[in-house]
């Protein structure tokens, strides 16, 4: 973080100082969990519906942190305010508006796909970028990232998301972009916003924060994606497989292992790229990292050779591990909405074929998807079974019940089990060397516990 004095921070946000006798700089980036706290760092004190970080001020301060943000004294040294988040992201704005004003801000929404394309532009973009850890993409997550950034920072590569429209617009008040990124519009979080077109409406804020000489990059694949360039102020550049894409991929092909390969097309030439990231999805999101790193200023050469060495950075997403037994994990439990569900079952398809391999699918419920639910559910049980799967184990309550009827619509053979507890015993008596096994739910079902589990030796020896 750049250096700030308490007195400095207190008047960004509008503050007062409380329990401090010689105010001290602080120098690291900012935490909210006590435990990461280290000397130099500013403890945020939040509130939340279970524990109350004001609580945990005085252990922040004892592991080094100079001071915490606050909404009343709290016996350390402190800044107290009268709300703790909005005050937090005033300090990001004043960061980004005063001693960070040279870096250029890069930020990314959608439905899916927003922390792999932001991996790929942190990787692709040239010299010093500091981007969003794990999937930190609300007013919390994205003014922490703010304060990762120094003076010497080139680039900084923001997720944005949203469960209502203004999230974003709020979001971009704090981080005003100079390059927007739209992945796409899916029915991720559905019953909040009510509908595609509120989604679409909600995600093109990112777009209209843009100021004239910005650079909108959009998905000229989705059809409320690309309606959004009439919502940019500044110039728009699209990527996909169309032919009207500024940016495309042509001559498109998997590997064994999942992995895409195709050729990078460009107004200035063309480029051969092999992905190190699984699923054929991470096409288009290597592809709106080309548009940015173009943007960058970087050639067509640079750009696919950075997009060939990248490497995924978030963990649960298509985090694939293979045991010494032979049998691969692929962890893909971070999130889920259909539209991931059905990338993620094509993938594992595509990582399977041989005489001595099976696709093993291990599913869970996806959330916030309100009316659309059941409709929703069965239709990732009909694709399951239409790929062809050797093994379709569904875990859970109502919403596996719906994609097993699915799944025997199409005249498919599913399992349907009540718990992880029984999934794990289940895989452990029939998985075998060669075997691809993909986990994929919704962050709330946990099933990640699951695909760390299958990581550990089977305790019956199988």
């Amino acid at each position: 973080m750049y250096p700030m004095s308490l007195t400095e921070i207190a008047a960004a946000v509008g503050g007062r100082l409380a329990d401090v006798l010689d105010p001290d700089e602080v120098t690291q980036p900012a935490v909210f969990d006590s435990r990461e706290a280290v000397p130099g760092t500013l403890f945020i004190a939040l509130e939340g519906h279970k524990t109350d970080g004001h609580a945990y001020a005085e252990a922040a301060a004892n592991k080094g942190a100079v001071a915490a943000l606050v909404t009343r004294p709290v016996g350390v040294p402190a800044v107290v305010v009268g709300d703790v988040l909005a005050a937090f992201g005033r300090l990001a704005r004043y960061l980004l508006d005063g001693p960070l004003h040279t870096v250029r801000t890069v930020a990314i929404t959608g439905s899916a796909g927003k922390t792999s394309t932001k991996d790929f532009i942190a990787q692709v973009l040239p010299g010093s970028v500091v981007a969003t850890p794990q999937s930190y993409n609300n007013q919390i997550g994205l003014p922490l990232t703010v304060t990762m950034a120094t003076p010497d920072t080139d680039y900084l590569v923001l997720e944005m998301g949203a469960r209502h429209i203004g999230d974003i617009r709020a979001l971009t008040e704090i981080a005003p972009p100079a390059i927007s990124v739209v992945t796409n519009v899916g029915t991720a979080h559905v019953g909040e916003f009510g509908g595609r077109d509120n989604i679409a409406q909600a995600k093109g804020e990112i777009v209209e924060a843009l100021a004239p000489g910005g650079l909108a990059v959009l998905n000229a694949d989705d059809d409320y994606v690309q309606p959004m360039s009439e919502r940019a102020r500044g110039r728009v550049v699209t990527y996909g497989l169309a032919g009207k894409a500024t940016v495309r991929a042509v001559d498109i092909s998997v590997d064994g292992q999942g992995r895409a390969s195709y050729v990078l097309t460009t107004p200035e030439g063309t480029a051969r790229v092999q992905l190190q990231f699984v699923g054929d999805v991470q096409v288009h999101n290597s592809l709106a990292a080309a548009a940015v790193g173009r943007e960058a200023g970087l050639g067509v050469d640079q750009i696919a050779a950075r997009l060939s060495e990248a490497l995924p950075r978030s963990r649960w997403r298509m985090e694939t591990t293979t045991r010494t037994d032979g049998v691969t994990i692929v962890n893909d439990a971070y999130n889920a909405n259909p539209h991931s569900m059905r990338h993620s079952l094509n993938a594992l398809a595509s990582m399977t074929g041989g005489r001595d391999q099976r696709s093993v699918a291990v599913l869970g419920r996806m959330n916030e998807l309100g009316d659309d639910a059941r409709c929703a559910h069965e239709e990732i049980g009909r694709n399951a079974a239409q790929l062809g799967l050797d093994q379709i184990i569904l875990v859970g309550g109502d919403e596996a019940a719906w994609m097993l009827k699915g799944v025997q619509d199409a005249g498919g053979h599913a399992v349907h089990l009540p718990d992880q507890d029984a999934a794990l015993g289940l895989l452990h008596s029939i998985l075998r060397p060669g075997d691809v096994v993909l986990v994929k739910a919704s962050r709330g079902v946990q099933l990640q516990q699951l695909a760390d589990a299958l990581l550990q030796p089977n305790p019956a020896g199988a």
